[in-house]
C-alpha cells in the first residue's frame, strides 16, 4: 500500500497542484486517500466541491502528534495514500517522510526554487540516516512552458542530474486547466473545454505524470523484494 509524500519548503512550487492532479488520476482506477496537512487545507476545499471522484477521500486532521497514526489508518483503508505537507521543513515533514514509499519534491526551474528543493532533499537524506532505509524520491519540475525551455531551467536540471539526483522525466506544465481545478472547484475530468484552453493537453500531461509515478513505485517494490 504505497504512501506518496509531497515535500517542498517553498510555497508556490506546485506542491498541492501536483498532489491533487496525481490523486485524481489514481482515483480513476483505485481508491486513494489524501492527507491534507497544509494549514490552508486547499485539497479538502477542492474535494468539497462537485464531481469529486468516489474513490478520492481527504483527511485534514493530521499534525505532529498523530501523523504516523493517520497515515497507517489511511493505508489500512485505501491502497494509495498521498500526503500534502505544509511548505516548511518541520517535524511533521520528517514524520511523514519516515512512512513514505516515494517522496515527490516539486520545484520550478529557477535557482531559488532549486535551492529550496535541495533543502527538501536534505530532509529525505536525514530521514534515511535515522531510519537506516533508502527513501525513494524524485524531483518534479513544475509550471514549465510546454513549448519553450529556458536556459536556466535546462542548466538546473542538468546540474541536478550530474549530482545524481533522481528527476522525473515528466514535467508538470503551466496549464490553465491545473489552475482551474481550484478556480472552478472541479476535477480535470469535469472541466469544460469551452471554459479552459488546451484541456486535452493538460489531461495528457496529468496521465503521463501519474504513469511515471506508478512506474517508479513498481521499480521500488521490485528492488525491495529483491533485496
Amino acid at each position: 500500500m504505497p504512501t506518496i509524500v509531497f515535500v517542498s519548503p517553498k510555497g508556490g512550487a506546485g506542491k498541492t497542484t501536483s498532489a491533487l492532479v496525481l490523486a485524481e488520476q489514481i482515483a480513476r482506477s483505485a481508491p486513494v486517500t489524501v492527507i491534507d496537512a497544509d494549514p490552508n487545507h486547499p485539497i479538502q476545499t477542492r474535494a468539497a466541491g462537485p464531481d469529486t471522484p468516489a474513490n478520492l477521500s481527504v483527511i485534514s486532521n493530521a499534525d505532529e502528534e498523530n501523523m504516523i497514526d493517520v497515515i497507517e489508518e489511511a493505508a489500512a483503508r485505501t491502497p494509495f495514500v498521498l500526503v500534502d505537507l505544509e511548505g516548511t521543513a518541520a517535524k511533521i515533514v520528517l514524520l511523514a517522510v519516515s512512512q513514505a514509499d516515494l517522496v515527490i519534491v516539486p520545484t520550478q526551474g529557477s535557482q531559488l526554487d532549486a535551492a529550496q528543493a535541495s533543502r527538501a532533499l536534505r530532509v529525505v537524506k536525514q530521514q534515511e540516516k535515522m531510519s537506516r532505509r533508502s527513501v525513494p524520491y524524485g524531483v518534479l519540475i513544475t509550471r514549465t512552458n510546454p513549448t519553450i525551455r529556458t536556459r536556466t531551467a535546462t542548466h538546473l536540471m542538468n546540474t541536478f542530474r550530474e549530482a545524481g539526483i533522481a528527476m522525473f522525466n515528466t514535467e508538470l506544465h503551466e496549464r490553465e486547466a491545473f489552475k482551474a481545478l481550484f478556480a472552478f472547484n472541479r476535477p480535470l475530468s469535469h472541466l469544460d473545454p469551452k471554459d479552459v484552453s488546451n484541456l486535452e493537453k493538460a489531461v495528457s500531461n496529468a496521465e503521463q505524470y501519474a504513469a511515471e509515478v506508478i512506474g517508479m513505485l513498481r521499480v521500488s517494490q521490485q528492488e525491495g523484494a529483491a533485496a
